[in-house]
Parts: C-alpha cells; sequence; structure tokens
C-alpha cells in the first residue's frame, strides 16, 4: 500500500457509537494549516501553542458552528506519527465527528486508511513494527494479562529481546569469522564446540519466549471444561466458580445435554470455563450429541476439571475419566460436605493428577481450586519479551530452525562456514519481526488488520 506521505489525513480516531467524547484526528503537513481554518478558539488571544489544549467552536465554510469543542495542535517531531497533529474533540456520537471530519476533508485532507496513522509513525521512525502491533492487541486485549503483555510489547519488551538475540548472534558470528580468518589463534575444534553451545543457548532462549500456549491463552482466553458423568455437581461448580446461578440444577439426571460456556477472569487472564453433558451410556439422541460435544471439548481444553461425586462409590465411567486423565486434569471430588463414600486416598493408585476434594455447595475447597486454576493459566507474564503476536511466533520458530540446522552441520563435522549460512538467515528472520527486513507485503498485511484512525 501507498502511504502517500505527503499528503494530509483525517479519521475518527474513537469508536463508533454514542459516548461523552469524539476525536477526529489530522496528521501531515497541512495538519495546522487545516485546524486553523476550521476551529476558532473561545479566547481570541490563544495563537496556537504546541500540545496546549484549547476550548472554542468547529466551524463549517460559512463560519457556522459545528460543535463547541476542544482542540489541539500538536507539531513534529512530537507527535504520534512524527508529522504535525491535530485533534478535535466533539461532543460524543456520530453527527458531530462526522462534520467536523467532513470539513477536515474539505479543506484539503484525504480520509485515513485503516492503520494509517500507526503505519505513518513506523515509516517516520518512531515505532518498529512489532510495537506497531501492540496497538491492536492492546486495542483488543480480552483480559487485564493480554492488556499488560500488549504494554510490554509496546514499550519495547518484543523489539528489546530480538535485539538482544540477534547481538548474541553476532557475537557467534564473530567467532566463526575469527576461527577462518586466523585459524593460528582460533583453534576450530575449540570454536566449534563453543558456538555449537552458544546456538543451542539462544535456540532454547527463543523456544521458550514462543510459546504457542501461552500467547494463545493470553490473546483468546484459556479454556477450561468440566467433565464427569450426571449428578456428579458440574453444574453446581460451574455457578460456585462463577459466583452467580448460570447453569441449570436438578436432581434429574442429563438435565445438561448441551457444552455451555461462559467467561471468567482468573489472575488477569480471561477463561472460558464450560459445563458439559454427564457421561454415560444413553438412547436419547439429543443427549448422546451432548455427550459427544463433552468429549470434544475436553479434547481441546487447558484444563480439565473431572468431577467426582464423594457420596458415591466410583462407578465405571468415573474410573474410565480417572485413569484417562492427563497433565491437563484436576479431580475435583465434590460433595466433600457429605458423608464420604470416595475418598482421594482410593483414587490416588489410579492416577497421577492432582485430587482436590471440594464442595461445591458449601465453598469447601473453591478458593485453593481457584488458586490452582490460576496456577495452570498463568502465562510467564514476568517474562517482558514473551512473544504474543501469531506472526512474531512463527518467525521465530523459523528462526530457531535454522540456529538447529547449524547445530547438526557442526556436530556433522561440516565447516563452519556452513553454519554461518544458517547463522545469518536467523538474523534474517529475527529482522523481519521488527521491520528491519519485512517486505512491503507483509507491511502491508499487519496494518490491513487495524480499525480506521489508529
Amino acid at each position: 500500500m501507498d502511504t502517500d506521505n505527503g499528503q494530509t489525513i483525517a479519521a475518527i480516531a474513537t469508536a463508533a457509537g454514542a459516548g461523552g467524547i469524539a476525536i477526529v484526528r489530522v496528521s501531515g503537513g497541512e495538519a495546522e494549516a487545516i485546524l486553523k481554518q476550521m476551529f476558532i478558539p473561545a479566547a481570541r488571544r490563544e495563537y496556537f501553542e504546541s500540545h496546549r489544549m484549547m476550548y472554542g467552536r468547529a466551524v463549517g465554510a460559512q463560519g457556522e458552528t459545528l460543535d463547541e469543542v476542544m482542540a489541539v495542535l500538536m507539531r513534529s517531531p512530537s507527535t504520534y506519527t512524527r508529522e504535525d497533529v491535530a485533534e478535535i474533540h466533539c461532543h460524543g456520537g456520530g453527527a458531530s465527528a462526522s462534520a467536523v471530519l467532513r470539513r477536515a476533508l474539505a479543506l484539503g485532507a484525504r480520509m485515513a486508511r485503516p492503520g494509517e496513522f500507526t503505519r505513518r509513525a513506523f515509516m517516520n521512525g518512531r515505532i518498529d513494527l512489532a510495537r506497531a502491533e501492540a496497538v491492536m492487541q492492546l486495542i483488543g486485549a480480552n483480559g487485564e494479562a493480554a492488556a499488560r503483555a500488549s504494554l510490554r510489547q509496546l514499550e519495547g519488551g518484543v523489539s528489546g529481546f530480538v535485539r538482544q538475540v540477534s547481538e548474541r548472534l553476532k557475537d557467534v558470528l564473530a567467532l566463526l569469522e575469527a576461527s577462518t580468518d586466523f585459524p593460528e589463534e582460533v583453534e576450530e575444534a575449540v570454536a566449534a564446540e563453543s558456538v555449537a553451545e552458544s546456538l543451542r543457548d539462544i535456540a532454547g532462549e527463543i523456544a521458550r519466549r514462543s510459546d504457542s500456549r501461552s500467547a494463545r491463552m493470553l490473546r483468546e482466553g484459556a479454556s477450561i471444561v468440566l467433565a464427569g458423568r450426571p449428578n456428579v455437581g458440574k453444574s453446581s461448580l460451574m455457578n460456585a466458580l462463577l459466583n452467580q446461578e448460570r447453569a441449570i440444577v436438578t436432581s434429574i439426571p442429563g438435565t445438561t445435554r448441551d457444552v455451555l460456556t461462559e467467561r471468567i477472569s482468573i489472575g488477569g487472564v480471561t477463561a472460558e470455563i464450560s459445563d458439559t453433558a454427564g457421561r454415560r451410556d444413553t438412547q436419547d439422541p439429543i443427549e448422546r450429541i451432548g455427550v459427544d460435544r463433552a468429549r470434544r471439548a475436553a479434547e481441546g481444553a487447558d484444563v480439565v476439571l473431572i468431577v467426582l461425586d464423594a457420596a458415591q462409590a466410583l462407578d465405571e465411567s468415573d474410573a474410565e475419566l480417572v485413569k484417562a486423565a492427563d497433565g491437563r486434569a484436576i479431580i475435583c471430588l465434590n460433595k466433600s460436605d457429605l458423608k464420604p463414600v470416595l475418598t482421594a486416598q482410593q483414587i490416588k493408585d489410579m492416577t497421577d493428577a492432582q485430587i482436590l476434594e471440594i464442595s461445591a455447595q458449601t465453598g469447601q475447597g473453591l478458593e485453593r481450586l481457584m488458586a490452582e486454576l490460576g496456577r495452570r493459566i498463568a502465562v510467564g507474564e514476568e517474562n517482558s519479551g514473551q512473544l504474543t503476536a501469531q506472526r512474531h511466533i512463527e518467525l521465530a520458530h523459523r528462526a530457531e530452525e535454522s540456529l538447529k540446522q547449524a547445530v547438526q552441520a557442526i556436530e556433522a563435522g561440516m565447516p563452519l562456514d556452513t553454519a554461518a549460512i544458517d547463522i545469518r538467515e536467523a538474523l534474517s528472520i529475527l529482522s523481519e519481526i521488527t521491520g528491519e527486513n519485512a517486505s512491503e507485503a507483509v507491511i502491508d498485511r499487519v496494518f490491513e488488520s487495524f480499525c480506521v484512525g489508529k
């Protein structure tokens, strides 16, 4: 996409719909001239000082009042786009902002394309591509943890990590070149061992920072599924975790016939918690569909809460679930407020999964369960260089593979020059994350997902 950097652009920068304030943003060489033609300060002595908010009127071509507004002129380079930027803050709702935008366009601005303000910030060197993408991630963040991760990326966490790794790889290349150019000073065998060790360490670090599961949970939220046979208390447990009566609870087996999903925030991470149909053999075709959906939901979940009834003996369906429990499972021994028939000790020999004794009715053990859920879906957000964007993760995995190929070449006894080719390839791939080596097509794809006005 041609950004037409010589043109002044304008757009409504706030979301559509009713609201207290709507902002019309103008960026480019004519921004100041356009603002001075369409805004009249209430205090005539105002002289459009940069970065100073002014009160006044937005006016049309005949001097008629379009709205009572606040306006600010921000002269380059201390602006979002590093161009002159003007903003007019109108009353919220579509009418006022649309009228002000039409006036700006009539005065010579062009309608901004999606993401064009941020694209200009990138093209003018204010931010790199990774930080530009963080803008949209922050706008679309679905939880506190996702928002904090986006802020860290916007502040340069990902870019800093890429620079750090790139510098380490450049040091490795320097050692390779030294062993080739000065073999009498740097023994090739010693250099090869040192290079291979460094590359393994760097590849491991890239793998840790590009964990797809953590990134997906930040972007989309974690998935928690309740599984178990009918009447063990799955729906009651879901209601207790949500702290509201969301699922229907009755003593009639098969009440829940489909997957019922609600959203909950645990430790700042948004999670979808799903109550599913009770696992049992049934001739009811509708209930059978629900049971099949329950199995599929559990297969794709990040955490599976296997709910058992502590007031009843373990049956065949329970035993099947317990034996199949994997590392995602937490076994919830429910109804622990009643006289125990099934105990944790009885099922410990059947599984390595964690077992918690709870009561959805009284709340016993729920605090511990919530803490364990928080631990399970935590995403290591203390790591400021954690990659969360899918584009970054894919590039990081490609760079990791190149480094692994370099190690394999060294271990196979091939000349160090061969490994250097793979290392340079990894460097080139990593530079695509920050946009230093990104093609115009890649840049277009990044910004086409942005909203107009950002």
